[in-house]
């Protein structure tokens, strides 16, 4: 099963919405998801790694005349 980052997202962001209290349990709260947030940002928008693929490795190069 894949996760859905951007569902994820929306729910968090109105997770914030709602912890607009002035006390310090909601500012810590919001500090906190802010930080999950941007981790599932940061998970959404990932690159796979890409796999590298040696090039063929050759005797030595001779060099042509570039022609005029």
């Amino acid at each position: 099963m894949k996760s859905d980052f951007a569902a994820a997202h929306l729910h968090l962001d109105r997770a914030c919405h709602y912890l607009r209290g002035d006390d310090e349990t909601s500012r810590t709260a919001l500090a906190a998801l802010d930080l999950v947030i941007e981790a599932v940002a940061t998970a959404q928008y990932a690159r796979p790694e890409a796999e590298v693929v040696p090039f063929p490795a050759t005797s030595k190069r001779v060099s042509r005349p570039v022609a005029s």
